[in-house]
């Protein structure tokens, strides 16, 4: 009787590690996060906030990155649902590709977030947390008709463009934003696009790749300007397409050296911003970002109102999702210091 007594202990002390060793007998909730990648320093930081944060709050965490492989973060965020994660948190490589995961969430009941990037064509993402994305190329196109003095200059510029992944719908927005602004001197002839490459199809960036982004750069230099003439600006959608701009501009380009935008403030851009070789980066506060969602995650899971600003602009193809907005803002080799040192952002040795 007593080593039937002492093995129903062992058992019961060995089922008790094993729920302790994957985190079910922790009490605590656990929140499931799914970057896209980590080839792109902001998804680095974004997914670090996000752990320490979530960590902080009390929660356990699934840190997951997948590689800008499809397939990958399907299986990944399959596999969250399948561990008993409580509300999934994710930033998707292509907007429409989840919705076999989504439908399983959804049927687990389990909420879902989209992390910066809006989930497409599924009626089950419950909110999105983002930055005011079409702000973003509104901020990149007001600093390039500001910088060229487009209302008093005579002109002609030469403009060219450099936008994002088509498979995120942010990219869409940031071009959207920027172009809005600058279509009226596009159209009256002020800023003159030699490639003639201009809709977005046909501007964008796949996976916003560095070398995709400086291989073109590098066709339209030597197929447009090789003659002499000057890239005015260049208008890039983030840090990793002006990147690529940037190299492409150092191996082929003799002209004056142009205007050129970006966004993410990595610290390789910021470093060319004050060599001159990038005009200004909208930087989007990821601490914020990640505050933000932390306390969705919250409300989400003690039942309350969950906080957002945004109920009509954001609409995925199936529903408008709830959403909630955080502002950027620009920064340049005038404020870096300000926005990104002070803050506590970048140490100044990052970016030295």
């Amino acid at each position: 009787m007593k080593k039937l007594i002492a093995g129903l202990m062992l058992s019961a002390m060995a089922v008790g590690c094993l729920a302790g060793c994957n985190g079910a007998g922790s009490g605590k909730k656990k929140v499931g996060v799914s970057m896209p990648t980590k080839d792109l320093q902001r998804w680095n930081q974004d997914g670090a906030n996000m752990e320490t944060k979530l960590k902080a709050a009390g929660y356990d965490v699934d840190l997951q990155y997948a590689s800008n492989d499809v397939a990958t973060q399907l299986s990944q965020v399959e596999n969250m649902i399948s561990n008993g994660c409580n509300v999934l948190v994710i930033a998707a490589i292509e907007g429409s590709s989840l919705n076999s995961a989504l439908d399983k969430a959804e049927a687990k009941k389990i909420p879902v977030i989209a992390y910066d990037r809006l989930l497409m064509d599924s009626a089950t993402v419950d909110y999105y947390a983002t930055f005011d994305n079409y702000k973003v190329g509104t901020i990149q196109g007001t600093y390039v008709k500001d910088t060229l003095k487009l209302d008093e200059a005579a002109g002609p510029f030469n403009l060219e463009i450099t936008a994002g992944d088509p498979g995120d719908n942010n990219a869409g927005l940031f071009y959207q934003g920027a172009y809005d602004v600058l279509k009226p001197y596009i159209d009256s002839g002020k800023l003159v696009i030699k490639s003639g490459q201009v809709e977005f199809s046909k501007v964008a960036t796949a996976k916003w790749k560095t070398e995709e982004a400086q291989k073109r750069a590098e066709n339209i230099l030597s197929s447009f300007y090789s003659d002499g003439s000057n890239v005015d600006v260049w208008l890039c959608s983030n840090d990793s397409t002006a990147l690529g701009v940037t190299n492409a501009l150092g191996a082929n380009y003799k002209g004056k050296y142009p205007v050129i935008t970006g966004q993410d403030c990595d610290k390789a851009n910021v470093k060319n911003m004050l060599e001159g070789k990038q005009s200004m980066s909208v930087f989007k506060d990821t601490r914020t970002l990640a505050d933000q969602v932390v306390k969705m995650v919250t409300q989400i899971l003690k039942g309350e109102k969950v906080d957002v600003n945004d109920t009509k602009s954001y609409n995925n193809g199936k529903v408008v999702v709830p959403s909630y907005l955080c502002d950027p803002v620009f920064a340049d080799a005038n404020n870096y210091k300000q926005i990104l040192i002070d803050s506590g952002y970048y140490k100044a040795e990052d970016i030295a």
